[in-house]
């Protein structure tokens, strides 16, 4: 399952962020239909080998001992993701054991017996990795530059930590810290703990009440032996899942899986099948939680189906029929009537009978019990108002359209099928799909009717009724049962394998300029799902005319994409979804961003709404009113956030500019103080004053993927050729003035966690001589996953989760930065900062030595490889490239550049910068 609203509903609470994990019910099915066999799966397959069916492009094999192998080729960019699903999570924790799925996570990176400095192999090797923990399931993943040696290395790895991870005391003293800040990371977010809350009162005895990251005393007292116990339990082949995907050789693939996992011996234990299931709901539950905050939040939560369950998709169009924005009932309901700031849905994929969770965001002085009573009206009033043939359609298009993006990208379908794992079969993704586009309005209706109600619901009191309305007790789903009403469609055609080298890309790129100075870059190619993404980048006015326009400017940007002439927001979110797409705008007084993903044949229709949102946008008194509220929301609870504020005080002592500049950084209280008297004339009139396109350095797209050059030429002069501008463009330089050192304390009372931000600014641009060695330097320092800053705090010391270094310069200007960040608790205070300053010092006394500074070459290198290899970062990098009036044999020498340094010099360029007593210090948290 694709989980699409568990992640919708994560940048509103990283306490509930899907972390990781479960076990599945290992179901063969082998009676269902099969798609045509691939030529990798006819293949001669390894010793102990067994080809298991073919569905859509993925080939399913499973060698002796119990391991299901997936591999999803696609050649249509050149890298390789590597994911291994374990089919545990927090719901297989026992009693004492809480947060131990999530604490082996952190562990199985420590390093194994082949293995040993795991962190420092990945950075080597410029992986892109992480681990994630779940109710039903963990995995882990790799994504690189598709190189055949780090593909072997990467099986090997996952197969020698699966049974040779070193678990051990020593480690587990260190990352207790890493995970106790995590934890009190999460619980700095006021509306994740309301959902936490509402889901463990909502569970009366199944483990899907219990947060993943753990009991705080479980994490505390947890014992090496219970947890290499729990560890040898379920890191086993039988209990396992590995994909890859992207581009590889499916031959060699099989025989090095064979090799390295093949070797592992079946385990003699049995997992116990899981059969603990709450009881029907018999009443209203109410859970109240009372923190530090400037905002407010209301939630409710309805038991449902499995996963697996052919009601599952009718719950996922009712999250989006009630929660959607801007076209579902509780937007309508209670953000159109401002009531509240936003609304949110969460309906939960799992293994087991799970939920569907609504709720929405108030500001201080909204009334809450209102906005709750019409919340909790508006979900139960499907028997008054029932399910319409528009909404379905509506709901059906967004799925839809989720679905095809993640289907046609390797990577998001790698680990995307996690989830499916975790709910019983990896082929309930393509289930799930078929299931959405067959829903009718009779089906959705009878799934709203049956779950939405007071009885089964958690955000009231308990009230004894006479003869109470209950619903049927959920049960598990029988996978195999499910899947046999599933008919595979066919295989997606692969596309080209495309070198996504400089060179390459300057041969395969076709610029040109528009009448009225519009320069494009195109880059036609094949993709995976005949996918298309598109930049636009447009500048805007000048010093003198942008003055005292900043607020004005921003939210321009903001109310581009929500309306046109011809089309209410609701009906332009309509129309995207129905073809495809997923267009952003978003800006300031100065520059205005466009960026565009979609499918081949919907490009045209989308470039026709993007034109109209950009030319002719509708500026709706009650759309301003929207993103007003919104954004108050949002700077009203940063207030209490250590790391804004932090970064928020850092900022403005770093500013050099008068309050009417565009450049002047505003304060969060001076950007409310603004947004409370701005009206909505103001910012149409800097709409009209601004947009448009003078002359060539105005404006600026780039489009990669398929599509049609020819064709896309005319249609964009006919859009934009002679699209004016009534004020001429002139950029807004930078200027460096030396950073006066300072520290300061901000006090933010009963958050748990705390942050930290030092920032200087440096005299210096990408031309500078010392660029490249101090962009090498950073990375080494602290700006990859094997840096010395981030080994010192979380690998080392143990006191934060995450934190690094920072280097930018200017690419025009001669203006640069470096900071340094990370998050703690407030009594690692002292021994966070201690370790930030003697690895500066360290690395400007010692320098780096030749094995560290060959491998960080290799790295950086392979991971601007790979960020090339993504056709969003690299349509972004020729916008910006026809901006600086380069192309890509710039980063070519630059890359060249980095290779050719030594230590030495890195340590010389480092020296003249950047000095630890040079930064402005902001420690914020509760230090009482």
């Amino acid at each position: 399952m694709i989980s699409t609203f568990k992640c919708r509903v994560l940048s509103f609470s990283v306490a509930i962020a899907c972390l990781g994990g479960a076990q599945g019910i290992v179901m063969a099915a082998d009676n269902l239909p099969v798609a045509t066999v691939t030529a990798a799966a006819s293949a001669k397959l390894p010793a102990g080998m067994q080809f298991v069916r073919s569905v859509e492009g993925i080939d399913e094999y499973r060698l002796r001992n119990g391991l299901r192998v997936l591999l999803v080729p696609d050649a249509s960019k050149p890298t390789t993701t590597v994911n291994i699903t374990y089919r545990v999570g927090s719901r297989h924790e026992n009693y004492g054991e809480t947060g131990m799925a999530h604490l082996l996570e952190h562990l199985m990176f420590k390093g194994s017996k082949a293995h040993p400095r795991l962190w420092e192999e990945m950075s080597q090797r410029g992986v892109n990795f992480n681990g994630t923990t779940w109710l039903d399931r963990t995995n882990y993943y790799e994504t690189f530059a598709a190189k055949q040696e780090t593909l072997a290395w990467a099986i090997a790895m996952e197969a020698d930590r699966m049974v040779n991870s070193r678990i051990s005391g020593d480690d587990l003293k260190t990352e207790f810290s890493v995970v106790r800040n995590e934890m009190e990371k999460n619980e700095n977010s006021s509306v994740g703990m309301l959902m936490q809350r509402v889901v463990s009162s909502a569970f009366q005895w199944h483990h899907y009440g219990k947060d993943t990251i753990g009991a705080r005393t479980d994490i505390e007292n947890v014992s090496i032996p219970r947890l290499q116990a729990f560890w040898r339990k379920y890191y086993q082949p039988d209990n396992a899942t590995l994909v890859i995907a992207g581009a590889f050789d499916a031959a060699s693939v099989l025989q090095q899986v064979s090799q390295h996992f093949g070797r592992i011996p079946a385990p003699k234990r049995v997992i116990e099948t899981t059969y603990t299931l709450d009881p029907a709901q018999d009443g209203e539950r109410d859970v109240t939680v009372r923190r530090v905050g400037d905002t407010q939040a209301i939630a409710a939560l309805y038991h449902t189906v499995p996963a697996a369950h052919a009601d599952y998709a009718a719950t996922e169009a009712l999250a989006l029929i009630l929660g959607d924005s801007p076209n579902g009932r509780l937007y309508k309901a209670l953000v159109e009537t401002k009531k509240t700031v936003d609304v949110f849905p969460w309906a939960a994929s799992l293994e087991e009978p799970g939920f569907l969770l609504l709720g929405a965001n108030l500001r201080n002085g909204q009334d809450i019990a209102d906005a709750k009573k019409i919340l909790l009206e508006t979900i139960e009033s499907f028997t008054i108002h029932p399910v319409t043939e528009a909404e379905l359609l509506r709901a059906q298009s967004r799925l839809d359209a989720d679905i095809g993006q993640i289907f046609n990208d390797p990577e998001k379908l790698a680990v995307a099928l996690s989830d499916s794992v975790a709910a019983g079969d990896w082929r309930l993704f393509f289930l799930f799909r078929d299931r959405v586009k067959a829903l009718t309005v009779a089906d959705v209706q009878r799934v709203a009717t049956t779950w939405l109600k007071s009885s089964n619901r958690t955000s009231g009191s308990f009230i004894p009724e006479e003869k109470p309305d209950r619903v049927p007790a959920p049960a598990k789903a029988n996978v195999a049962q499910e899947l046999r009403q599933f008919k595979p469609g066919a295989a997606m055609a692969q596309a080209e394998n495309f070198d996504s080298s400089p060179d390459n890309i300057d041969q395969r790129t076709q610029t040109g300029v528009l009448e009225n100075g519009l320069k494009y870059a195109l880059l036609p190619k094949t993709t995976r799902g005949n996918t298309v993404v598109m930049h636009f980048n447009l500048h805007l006015g000048d010093e003198q005319s942008l003055k005292g326009r900043s607020v004005a400017g921003e939210l321009a940007a903001m109310m581009l994409n929500r309306g046109t002439e011809k089309l209410t927001h609701q009906q332009l979110t309509e129309e995207l979804d129905k073809l495809k797409a997923k267009v952003l705008i978003a800006g300031s007084a100065s520059s205005v961003m466009v960026t565009v993903e979609t499918i081949r044949d919907h490009f045209p229709a989308v470039l026709e709404l993007v034109r109209d949102s950009l030319r002719q946008p509708a500026f709706a008194e009650a759309e301003f009113r929207q993103v007003i509220n919104g954004q108050l929301a949002q700077l009203e609870e940063s207030r209490k956030e250590p790391q804004a504020l932090a970064i928020d005080k850092a900022q403005q002592l770093l500013n050099i500019w008068p309050k009417d500049d565009p450049r002047y950084h505003q304060s969060i209280d001076e950007q409310i103080a603004a947004l409370t008297t701005i009206n909505l004339e103001e910012v149409r009139t800097f709409w009209t004053d601004f947009y448009g396109i003078n002359d060539d350095a105005q404006a600026q797209l780039a489009v990669v993927g398929e599509f049609d050059p020819v064709a896309l030429r005319t249609q964009l002069q006919r859009l934009f050729g002679d699209w004016k501008a009534k004020t001429s463009f002139h950029r807004l330089r930078q200027s460096y003035t030396a950073t006066v050192a300072q520290e300061l304390k901000l006090i933010t009372p009963d958050k748990a966690n705390a942050f930290f931000f030092g920032a200087m600014d440096l005299p210096l641009g990408i031309q500078h001589p010392d660029y490249p060695a101090l962009q090498l330097g950073n990375y080494l320092l602290g700006g990859s996953a094997n840096s010395r800053i981030l080994n010192r705090i979380r690998q080392k010391d143990g006191v934060s989760y995450g934190g690094g270094s920072y280097f930018s310069a200017g690419s025009l200007d001669d203006v640069g930065s470096f900071s340094v960040a990370a998050i703690y608790a407030p009594e690692n205070r002292v021994k966070l900062e201690t370790g930030m300053r003697e690895e500066i010092a360290r690395a400007l006394k010692e320098g780096f030595s030749k094995a560290e500074v060959e491998d960080g070459k290799k790295s950086m290198i392979q991971q601007l490889q790979l960020e090339r290899s993504q056709d969003a970062g690299l349509a972004s990098a020729l916008a910006r490239n026809l901006y600086l009036g380069r192309n890509m044999q710039f980063s070519a020498d630059m890359e060249k550049k980095i290779m050719a340094l030594n230590s030495a010099q890195i340590r010389e360029a480092m020296n003249r910068h950047i000095l630890y007593s040079k930064l402005i210090r902001v420690f914020a948290g509760d230090f009482k």
